[in-house]
C-alpha cells in the first residue's frame, strides 16, 4: 500500500505549433500550477524536469533548465528521460524525495517543441539503438507500428475501421471544451474514413498529431498541504514505472522481435497489462474502482488495446464498450475525456503530467463542458521505447 502525497497545484500551457522555445511553454504552465496551488516559487525546494532530447543541452538538462528560468531559488533539481513515460517517471521522483522526507514542496515540468511529421530518431548512424534500427532495417515509423497494432485488434477481435474512426469521434467531441487542447472540432465516422490512408487500416485522422506544449504540477507532502490551508487535495496514490519481465512475447515499439517461450513458458501477463496491475496493487485498488482514464491514444486502436490492459474490460471487450457508449462521458468508464492525443498530439516530456492535471481537474469537478460527474478515482497509462512504462493511480 502506498502514502500519497498532495497534487497541491496544476497548470498547463495550451498544445498547438507554436514554434516558441519549449522553455517558454515549461514556464507558463509551471507559473499556472504555481498559482493554482498558492504556494511561492520560494517555497519549492525540488524541480523535476522532463527531458526532451529533440530540444538541445538545455532540453537534456530540464531541471536545471526550468529552475533557472524560474529564477533561482536554491532548490534541488533532478531530469527524467523516459521517452512518451517520462512525465510519470519525474512524478515518481518527486514523489519519492516527498515521501523520503528530503522534500516538502516539488515542481514537475515537461514541455516540448516538436519537429512536423511523426518522430523520427535523431540524426546519425547508432547501430546499437534499436528505434533507430527499425527505421534503418524495417522502414518502421511510428504510423507503421500503429498499424500493425491496429491489425491484430482486427484480426483477433473483429474490430473494424468504422471502430476506431469511433474513437476518434468520441475524443473529438470530448475536446471540444477543452481549451488546452490543440484540435478542437468535432469528427464524423466519415470523415475519419475519408481522410488519407498512413498505414492500412489507420486513416490521418486516427493517428495523432506532434505538437507543442507543456503541463505541470505542484506536488507536496499531505502535511504541508494540512499546514498550509490545501483541504481534501487531489492524491498520488500510486506511479507503475515498471520494465517488461522475461519472457516478453508481445513486440514492444522498437524491438524487432519477442523473447522465445520455448523453454520458459508464456508470461502471466503482458508488458502493458502489467503497468496498470502495479498501479492497482500499489494504490489497493481494482480496475472495477476507476472511475475515469486517461490513456495514451497514439492511434485510435491503441485506446482500445489500452482500456483492455487496464483490465477496465477484458480482452476483446473494448469495442463493445465503445459501441455501447460506455467509454463516453456519462458512460460506464469515460477514458480520455480530455479528448486525449487525437486532441492534443504528442509532446513527449509533457504528455503523462498532462494526463495527471487532467484528472485532477476532473477529480475536483473543474472540468468545465467536459466533467465526470462523481469521478474519485482515475488512472493514466502511458508507454515509452526502451521498456519504459507509466500509470498513475489519483484519487480524492
Amino acid at each position: 500500500m502506498s502514502t500519497p502525497v498532495a497534487i497541491a497545484g496544476v497548470g498547463m500551457h495550451p498544445w498547438g505549433k507554436w514554434g516558441r522555445n519549449f522553455v517558454e511553454y515549461g514556464v507558463h504552465a509551471a507559473r499556472a500550477a504555481l498559482a493554482d496551488s498558492g504556494i511561492a516559487w520560494s517555497d519549492v525546494d525540488l524541480v523535476v524536469g522532463g527531458e526532451t532530447v529533440r530540444n538541445g543541452y538545455a532540453g537534456y538538462v530540464a531541471g536545471s533548465t526550468f529552475a533557472q528560468a524560474l529564477g533561482w531559488n536554491g532548490a534541488r533539481i533532478a531530469t527524467s528521460y523516459a521517452a512518451c513515460a517520462t512525465g510519470a517517471q519525474a512524478i515518481d521522483t518527486a514523489r519519492a524525495r516527498i515521501l523520503a522526507g528530503m522534500s516538502e514542496v516539488a515542481l514537475v515540468v515537461g514541455a516540448d517543441t516538436t519537429p512536423k511529421g511523426f518522430l523520427a530518431p535523431n540524426a546519425g548512424e547508432r547501430w546499437n539503438d534499436p528505434d533507430w534500427l527499425r527505421f534503418r532495417l524495417l522502414g518502421m515509423t511510428n504510423p507503421a507500428y500503429f498499424s500493425l497494432y491496429a491489425r491484430r485488434r482486427m484480426d483477433l477481435y473483429g474490430a473494424t475501421s468504422e471502430d476506431f474512426a469511433a474513437v476518434k469521434v468520441k475524443n473529438a467531441r470530448h475536446g471540444l471544451e477543452n481549451p488546452n487542447a490543440r484540435f478542437r472540432k468535432e469528427s464524423t465516422v466519415q470523415d475519419v474514413l475519408a481522410s488519407p490512408v498512413v498505414s492500412d487500416p489507420l486513416h490521418l485522422l486516427d493517428i495523432c498529431a506532434t505538437s507543442d506544449g507543456a503541463a505541470a504540477l505542484v506536488l507536496c507532502s499531505l502535511d504541508y498541504a494540512r499546514r498550509h490551508g490545501i483541504a481534501d487535495p487531489v492524491r498520488v496514490e500510486a506511479v507503475a514505472t515498471v520494465t517488461p519481465t522475461f519472457p516478453n512475447t508481445v513486440i514492444d515499439m522498437p524491438l524487432l522481435a519477442t523473447d522465445s517461450s520455448a523453454a520458459a513458458g508464456a508470461g502471466e501477463r503482458t508488458f502493458k497489462q502489467s503497468i496498470g496491475d502495479t498501479a492497482y496493487d500499489e494504490a489497493g485498488i481494482g480496475p472495477e474502482d476507476v472511475d475515469v482514464a486517461e490513456v495514451y491514444d497514439l492511434s485510435t486502436a491503441l485506446e482500445l488495446d489500452w482500456m483492455e490492459d487496464l483490465g477496465l474490460c477484458k480482452q476483446g471487450e473494448a469495442e463493445a464498450l465503445l459501441r455501447a457508449g460506455e467509454t463516453t462521458i456519462g458512460g460506464r468508464i469515460p477514458v480520455n475525456p480530455s479528448g486525449g492525443l487525437a486532441c492534443f498530439g504528442e509532446a513527449v516530456p509533457a504528455q503523462a503530467v498532462a494526463q495527471v492535471c487532467e484528472l485532477a481537474w476532473q477529480l475536483r469537478g473543474q472540468a468545465t463542458g467536459r466533467q465526470v460527474d462523481g469521478a474519485r478515482v482515475g488512472i493514466t497509462a502511458n508507454q515509452g521505447l526502451f521498456g519504459h512504462g507509466s500509470a498513475v493511480v489519483v484519487a480524492r
